[in-house]
């Protein structure tokens, strides 16, 4: 079942949209009452209903100290998007949640970091990653689950936006394996609903990295069906875009015509001297997006940095 991390008073915006859970036109509304209160007063947090805010690999552990890196980017993050003056339409955290194995008290922690997205009622959603235990996951956050999910063993969704919906996947083929995969079942659902959903651009989110000639890393602990699943991509010409983290790295590639995003991670990365850590903010229109980097180290070079992407209409 899908998990948003929303405050009760905020869950009535989650909607059925075509079997799958996702964000409903209310929060377009609610940005449009949010702009002025009845005396006339701008309010000050209000949505920007064409920002989305990507996390991943936030690695949260149990026994973290307070003041060690990987909690610290985590809370700094959470806490540079609560104090904006207005707030993203979502924020996405995709996968790798955990530390390592996905213990119950490496969620009970994560969710505590990410409380102050909830008071601020700023819409979170997440998928996992091989970091993750879907059953522990489920059931420390088990107040966070919605109803009626469109596949009972799986954690997808979509969440749509003003100018692009967002396919949300789940990755996890088993904690501790590196490898990810879609599967069957999962890309059968995705087909079907992204026929559904034809009405706007499609952005596709998982952990796991695709293993594409355009990947120009091709690590090979990705997706083990990525053909599979980019043939199903490819037959849709709505789906501009597939976003990944699982390499603790930032890249843009394209494979026959869908742009590839690898986002930073946020907790700790392989090799300080060619990566860092951070988060991205989706800046959408009806052309395209502008991608920027944000680093937690406000002096690096990436820091700022804006890549944008034009969606291709074949």
């Amino acid at each position: 079942m899908p998990i948003h991390l929303t405050n009760p008073e905020r869950r009535r915006f989650l909607k059925i949209a075509g079997g799958a859970i996702g964000l409903s036109s209310s929060v377009s509304r609610a940005a449009d009452n949010a702009d002025a209160d009845p005396s006339g007063e701008q309010k000050s947090k209000q949505i920007n209903n064409d920002l989305v805010v990507v996390l991943n690999d936030t690695h949260i552990g149990e026994r973290h100290p307070p003041d060690s890196a990987v909690p610290s980017n985590l809370r700094l993050i959470v806490e540079k998007l609560t104090q904006q003056t207005s707030k993203p339409a979502c924020v996405l955290i995709n996968g790798d949640l955990a530390l390592k194995d996905g213990q119950p008290g490496d969620y009970e922690h994560f969710s505590r970091l990410a409380q102050p997205l909830r008071d601020a009622e700023i819409e979170t959603h997440l998928t996992l990653g091989n970091h993750d235990n879907r059953e522990m996951f489920y059931e420390v956050l088990k107040n966070q689950r919605t109803v009626n999910s469109p596949l009972k063993s799986l954690h997808v969704s979509v969440v749509k936006t003003r100018h692009a919906n967002f396919f949300l996947l789940d990755s996890l083929k088993e904690t501790m394996v590196t490898q990810g995969t879609v599967g069957s079942q999962q890309m059968n659902w995705l087909a079907k609903t992204l026929d559904e959903h034809a009405e706007k651009p499609a952005i596709i989110v998982a952990h796991h990295n695709p293993r594409l000639g355009g990947d120009p890393l091709h690590f090979p602990g990705g997706l083990i069906d990525s053909q599979k699943l980019w043939d199903v991509l490819t037959k849709r010409r709505h789906v501009k875009a597939y976003i990944h983290g699982h390499i603790h790295d930032r890249g843009f590639a394209k494979h026959r015509g869908i742009h590839i995003i690898n986002t930073l991670a946020t907790s700790y990365v392989a090799d300080p001297n060619t990566s860092t850590t951070g988060w991205t903010s989706i800046r959408l229109d009806g052309t395209g997006a502008a991608l920027t980097t944000h680093t937690t180290d406000e002096g690096h070079p990436w820091n700022g940095i804006e890549k944008r992407l034009h969606w291709s209409n074949t």
